[in-house]
């Protein structure tokens, strides 16, 4: 009997991004032991952006030499709508990393408390505060975080998957509840998702393992096949299916699994639900394709129903319900709501034209999502940020140029013509009309019509309207943030103006077969 195994073989090189940033992110944690205090913040800050434009040089050299593949003993599939998809999340996280980065817009230093373990509002809090301590911590546990969204669109098996979706989670779960302000908000925002998390996780590996029950194995590729040779319906196959769903269409914010969406988005540390909202978002409707065009394709007709109803559900409550809100972060919260609906018409589609719509309209919607947070940060009160809608009247004479950015970053999420949002709703909604989803377009026309009404409401407020009670103030932010939303704007424009080259990319037999 031979007891000697052939060695896997790795390809290191399709695999570099992800373990450039696993790797950066264990040595945070090495740096969080060692190094002085006083010098972390600084070695974080190199280790960070270094790392993650590395990851990105690796992202790039791997699509212009078309270096494809199934990684990690077939546990990843690498290949054009995963590297874009890998190069989106990368260039959210390093702009993510700006906003995070920011000290100049508070005045008792960056946006976390500076220490988490210190009770809200006790005396120990104040003595960190007072010696200006920062949580240097937040660098390791943000590189973790997109490691784990690097791994998730490009998973090939369920096993992966939930692993990549734990990287991903657990430590967002952490840094929502970190907030230097509003301390007892933030970690109840924390709490809830976490709770709803769970749920989300268990729903994944319980759909896993009847999936696994089905077909004997949790890789894509063996699921397909065993659909091919059973045509018939199988309980443990779509029972198992529609238990994977549920997990992933959680982490998109897709009705009914929403609730956790306004509350972490108005508790979180603003810069982190900018980061938040744009890579979260990418990645988990990346691996919902992936999953939907690939493990799942031969299921189309049976699922199809249940993803019409998600669609549909998603796209009122998101836009019907933002109409009602009077804070500026919850209205954004519902606004992604009703986009994850929109994304979901993508899935529907199951065609190449609904794949390549999906990811331009995600690398679109990543860009303004960090633009309209990165904006919301720098608008002040006198006890800080200034959430009430309200308060943002008559900011167009007080700032011009920050009421002007903001305005642009909502009518590309209004989809007005000329910009990004536009071009990336036009992609989808032909995609799911071409593939017979003709009254869901229409239904998303019509809840883009009424979510037109609350971005508009914000610019008539900015621009048309007296400023009414406490005056507020715009924060002048460091380099960082500037960076950042110059970063999100011109790409807001020119995916508006110019987004053929990019919608040629994503039509290529590289990457869309």
């Amino acid at each position: 009997m031979n007891l000697l195994m052939d060695a896997p073989v790795i390809d290191y090189g399709i695999m570099q991004p992800i373990l450039v940033v696993l790797g950066a992110a264990v040595l945070g944690v090495l740096i969080e032991a060692f190094a002085p205090r006083e010098n972390r913040r600084n070695i974080q800050l190199v280790v960070t952006f270094g790392s993650l434009l590395i990851a990105l040089y690796g992202v790039v050299t791997n699509t212009s030499e078309k270096h494809v593949g199934l990684g990690a003993v077939n546990s990843l599939s690498i290949d054009g709508p995963g590297l874009f998809l890998q190069g989106v999340i990368l260039v959210s996280a390093l702009v993510g990393a700006m906003f995070l980065a920011e000290r100049d817009i508070d005045v008792q230093g960056d946006a976390f408390a500076p220490q988490a373990s210190a009770l809200p509002g006790s005396e120990d809090e104040s003595e960190f505060t007072l010696r200006g301590w920062l949580q240097t911590e937040i660098w390791p546990l943000f590189l973790f975080s997109v490691g784990g969204m690097l791994i998730f669109p490009v998973a090939n098996d369920f096993l992966t998957l939930f692993v990549a979706l734990e990287v991903m989670s657990l430590p967002l779960y952490l840094l929502a509840g970190m907030a230097r302000r509003r301390r007892l908000l933030s970690q109840e925002a924390a709490l809830k998702y976490f709770v709803l998390g769970a749920f989300s996780s268990a729903f994944l590996l319980y759909g896993s393992a009847l999936l696994y029950g089905f077909a004997g194995s949790v890789t894509y590729g063996d699921i397909v096949t065993a659909i091919g040779q059973d045509p018939g319906r199988n309980g443990l196959l779509i029972v198992g299916s529609l238990f994977v769903f549920v997990g992933l269409l959680f982490k998109v914010g897709a009705a009914p699994f929403h609730q956790w969406t306004p509350d972490v988005y108005q508790g979180a540390p603003t810069a982190l639900t900018a980061f938040m909202g744009a890579a979260t978002k990418v990645a988990a409707f990346g691996a919902l394709l992936r999953v939907a065009y690939v493990a799942l394709g031969g299921l189309r007709w049976d699922l199809a129903p249940v993803l019409w109803v998600i669609a549909g559900l998603t796209m009122l409550i998101g836009t019907v319900v933002g109409v009602a809100q009077s804070d500026i972060k919850r209205m954004l919260a519902y606004s992604s709501i009703a986009h994850a609906g929109f994304l979901i018409l993508g899935v529907i589609a199951a065609n190449p034209a609904g794949l390549s719509g999906s990811l331009f309209y995600l690398l679109a919607y990543a860009f303004t999502t960090l633009g309209t947070f990165g904006i919301v940060s720098l608008v002040h009160d006198a006890s800080g940020e200034a959430n009430n809608l309200g308060q943002f009247a008559g900011l167009g004479k007080r700032s011009p140029l920050v009421a002007g950015a903001f305005a642009l970053f909502l009518l590309a999420l209004a989809g007005i013509p000329l910009t990004s949002g536009f071009t990336g709703k036009f992609a989808v909604f032909a995609a799911a009309y071409e593939g017979g989803a003709a009254p869901l377009v229409v239904l998303a026309v019509i809840a883009s019509a009424i979510a037109a009404f609350f971005y508009v409401r914000v610019i008539v407020l900015m621009f048309f309207t007296e400023p009414q009670g406490e005056e507020v103030s715009v924060i002048v932010p460091s380099m960082f943030t500037q960076v950042g939303l110059s970063i999100a704007a011109t790409a807001t424009v020119i995916l508006g103006v110019m987004p053929q080259p990019v919608l040629d990319l994503l039509n290529n037999t590289f990457f869309i077969r």
